[in-house]
């Protein structure tokens, strides 16, 4: 019996090893699809969630608050990192996530990781902190778990800076550093949240995944999640609720402007209008978004489903 039992673990061990040597550097389509299983929308080649451009430029108008909101109501309460340096404040990036793993090299690891991407088709030419950037596309941003290191951390200097641009119109997050903050600063439309940065070259970092599940300081992120990131903060959005999230955040921020415009009347008590809205308000924000002088993305079927739930 015992000797059965060791044959077991045997075949168990060895069943393990042969999975760890089969891993890939990048997660494969089938792998990515798992990990966002509740996504029902189209996907890239890659297996990542595709979503629709104008779910991202509408995201732009939300606020931290309001997507922290929604999202903690739905579950998702490690969502939000704070405290960046950011290369360009005062601007908003939304885009979707292209992951990748950096951990300090050992050269058994290192080795084992060079072997796997050249067998993976990946760059023999350069570094090999230029892979994730290769698979980059447009609308993508480039999110490194780069485990906080700052000097000798630097992902990227303004030449792979505006690589990245170039392919992806976007910028990038890092949970690490980077080099030629000036000249990055130059380069139109880029931007990028780091932990730091510094004037040496990349140094002792192996990038051990690219497109799987990493940690960006409180958060776990998935490839194909959606990041919104601003001055405040930075907030990552599971692919299946960004257009839920969108929706409700409009009408958030549009309740938000019709509760003001009334407070600086004076009109109603301030109970009234902060409360659920008896039916001469309801009324009232009805005539009010008839008149609103831009174009909503939500539609009168929204606005009335919203209406029909207040109060209840």
């Amino acid at each position: 019996m015992i000797n059965k039992s060791l044959s077991i673990l045997t075949a168990l061990s060895f069943l393990g090893v042969s999975t760890v040597f089969a891993q890939q550097i990048g997660s494969t389509p089938e792998q990515i699809k798992a990990y966002t299983a509740n996504w029902k929308g189209d996907r890239f080649a890659d297996g990542r969630p595709n979503v629709p451009d104008l779910v991202l430029e509408r995201l732009q108008n939300c606020t931290l608050e309001q997507i922290w909101g929604y999202l903690n109501n739905k579950g998702y309460r490690n969502q939000v990192e704070k405290n960046w340096v950011i290369l360009k404040p005062g601007e908003t990036m939304t885009g979707r996530v292209v992951t990748a793993q950096f951990m300090p090299t050992r050269p058994d690891l290192d080795s084992l990781v060079r072997k796997t991407g050249k067998a993976e088709g990946r760059s023999q030419r350069g570094g090999i902190n230029i892979w994730p950037i290769d698979i980059l596309t447009k609308g993508d941003i480039y999110v490194a778990d780069g485990f906080g290191k700052i000097k000798d951390g630097t992902l990227i200097g303004s030449s792979l800076g505006n690589a990245i641009y170039g392919k992806t119109g976007k910028g990038v997050i890092f949970y690490g550093s980077v080099r030629d903050m000036q000249e990055l600063k130059d380069t139109k439309g880029f931007n990028a949240w780091v932990k730091g940065h510094d004037p040496s070259y990349i140094k002792d970092m192996t990038p051990t995944s690219i497109n799987a599940p990493i940690r960006i300081g409180e958060v776990s992120v998935l490839p194909g999640d959606v990041v919104f990131a601003n001055e405040y903060g930075v907030v990552f959005i599971p692919s299946h609720l960004v257009e839920g999230l969108v929706s409700a955040s409009e009408m958030t921020a549009l309740r938000d402007e019709f509760e003001r415009y009334l407070l600086q009347q004076s009109k109603y008590p301030s109970g009234e209008i902060h409360g659920d809205w008896k039916d001469n308000i309801k009324t009232e924000f009805r005539a009010w978004v008839a008149k609103y002088p831009k174009k909503l993305a939500i539609t009168q079927k929204d606005i009335d489903a919203y209406l029909a739930k207040e109060g209840k």
